[in-house]
């Protein structure tokens, strides 16, 4: 009874603060992004066998980091490897109908890894994009590449993959075919992570979700002054 209490009310929760809108000003150094996942092709196929809320569907994840007043992002892209870009330009690459950012930070306990982080963010930046999903050190996936960077102070979790979808109980159709074409064996329950998995760490909290439509790049900057958005 206890745990159906405590899933009620998160659930309760979830849907309440899930709606939360916040502005770009609002964020902070070391913030964490995360996309909304598609229905279709690799963005649903990553959610469907990662999903573990319905109140969280996401695809992708990546760092912020506040520079000089201006805002950029760290990522582990699908079609450039592990970049530093501009934050409106990031936003600019999103799809159609992935309008929203949903924004999580640190909790006030690990907020101190985040300069180490994002140096160590840094030193990684160049390497290829790991399609295979399989961990390695020479590539790196979106989430790989967060948990990695924040790994001495075991922020996230690696956990056994699987590419089952739930609602049918076998391998999902879009893997089998993934894999197929790479010459692999799908690589179930080696470690690994996702997108999803990490919002669910009791180490981050949400902030707010950020609408995609005010991408000026007039607004890239945050105005002199505004250090409360600079280290927490």
């Amino acid at each position: 009874m206890k745990k159906l209490l405590c899933g009620i009310t998160f659930l309760l929760f979830a849907s309440f603060c899930y709606g939360q809108q916040i502005d770009h000003r609002d964020m902070k150094n070391g913030d964490l992004a995360f996309v909304g996942a598609e229905k279709e092709n690799l963005s649903g196929a990553i959610n469907r066998v990662t999903q573990q809320s319905k109140h969280i569907a996401f695809d992708h994840v990546a760092l912020l980091e506040i520079n000089n007043d201006s805002l950029f992002v760290l990522h582990a892209s699908g079609k450039k490897g592990t970049v530093r870009e501009n934050f409106w330009d990031f936003v600019r690459n999103q799809k159609k109908d992935s309008q929203q950012l949903a924004i999580f930070r640190l909790t006030e306990e690990y907020a101190t890894s985040i300069p180490t982080a994002i140096q160590q963010a840094k030193k990684l930046l160049g390497k290829p994009y790991n399609y295979t999903y399989v961990l390695n050190d020479s590539s790196l996936y979106c989430s790989d590449y967060i948990e990695r960077i924040f790994r001495t102070r075991n922020v996230f979790t690696l956990q056994p993959m699987t590419f089952v979808n739930p609602e049918t109980g076998t391998t999902d159709a879009y893997w089998k075919t993934f894999y197929e074409k790479q010459g692999m064996e799908i690589p179930e329950g080696k470690l690994g992570c996702n997108p999803n998995g990490l919002a669910q760490s009791p180490h981050v909290s949400f902030i707010g979700n950020i609408t995609l439509h005010n991408n000026s790049p007039s607004r890239c900057k945050f105005g002199q002054g505004r250090r409360q958005h600079m280290l927490p």
